[in-house]
């Protein structure tokens, strides 16, 4: 197939341009030198005001980054970011003849919960992230496409996400649980997050999917399983409040979570590499 990637210098997206090696990928940027920087000849390029005439597929993983405290503006952007973007990418999609839309979304979709047990057929929340994911996914509504979208969980490799910035802290003896550390924490390891945005678009599955290891943990079990596989001790935890000083609203991010199970990721038959925390930590921080 000829695909379209949006976000495809991203953390996820990088290595899903990678594994779609068997396919004729054109990645969507407004950097092309970064992208041919990153990738070389192999895959093209263009702008999202120069789409190709025509294609086959789309996979979604554009959106600003959450790391950065959430202004109003900053929150516009987030939300701009995904659903103005899909909406675009959807209506080309239909109008150049594709068939297949695989787009993204976040676990926040289902907002703090605390510990109960969620899939996909669970209801939305009422918090910020809840209502950038539900809007993101009603961008992506189409009745002429087969659209299907995988709402990610928190993705675990040394390469970039969260990993990247906390394994330097554990090595420096700083890694400890955020708040009381008992927030859920629904993970998947990237090499789980790129072959299931395959195996959606390869297979012609729609629907929602839980991009989630079936095995959710607490924030203080993924403390100690990430200073065991960096051989550190877990140091002092990092108070709620204190996170709060920092970010603001974004700390919510942090200090709520959810047990978030993949049961129709299974029921179509994916299967995960690293359904065990400790076999995916140790894979994700070698160096």
């Amino acid at each position: 197939m000829h695909v379209l990637v949006s976000g495809g210098t991203g953390f996820v997206g990088a290595a899903l341009v990678k594994r779609l090696k068997d396919h004729k990928v054109t990645v969507i940027s407004r950097n092309p030198n970064t992208v041919r920087g990153m990738f070389g000849d192999t895959v093209g390029v263009c702008g999202y005001d120069n789409l190709p005439e025509s294609f086959d597929a789309v996979i979604n993983l554009a959106g600003a980054t959450l790391d950065k405290r959430w202004t109003a503006k900053r929150k516009q952007q987030i939300l701009d970011s995904r659903v103005k973007t899909t909406t675009q990418l959807i209506k080309a999609a239909e109008d150049r003849g594709a068939t297949r839309f695989v787009s993204t979304s976040a676990v926040g979709f289902y907002g703090e919960r605390g510990d109960e047990k969620l899939d996909e057929s669970s209801s939305p929340g009422d918090d910020f992230l809840a209502d950038v994911c539900k809007q993101w996914e009603q961008a992506a509504v189409s009745d002429k496409l087969g659209v299907s979208i995988v709402r990610l969980g928190v993705v675990l490799h040394r390469s970039g996400g969260m990993l990247k910035v906390v394994l330097p802290l554990f090595r420096w003896l700083l890694g400890g649980r955020l708040g009381n550390g008992r927030q859920y924490m629904s993970w998947i390891h990237l090499d789980d997050a790129v072959d299931l945005y395959a195996y959606m678009l390869e297979g012609e599955h729609t629907g929602v999917v839980n991009g989630t290891a079936p095995t959710p943990v607490t924030n203080r079990d993924l403390t100690k399983e990430i200073a065991r596989a960096v051989k550190r001790p877990v140091s002092l935890p990092v108070p709620g409040f204190a996170l709060r000083m920092l970010y603001g609203e974004m700390a919510d991010m942090l200090l709520h979570g959810q047990r978030v199970l993949p049961s129709r990721t299974q029921e179509l038959g994916f299967t995960f590499r690293f359904a065990d925390l400790s076999e995916a930590l140790k894979d994700a921080v070698q160096t």
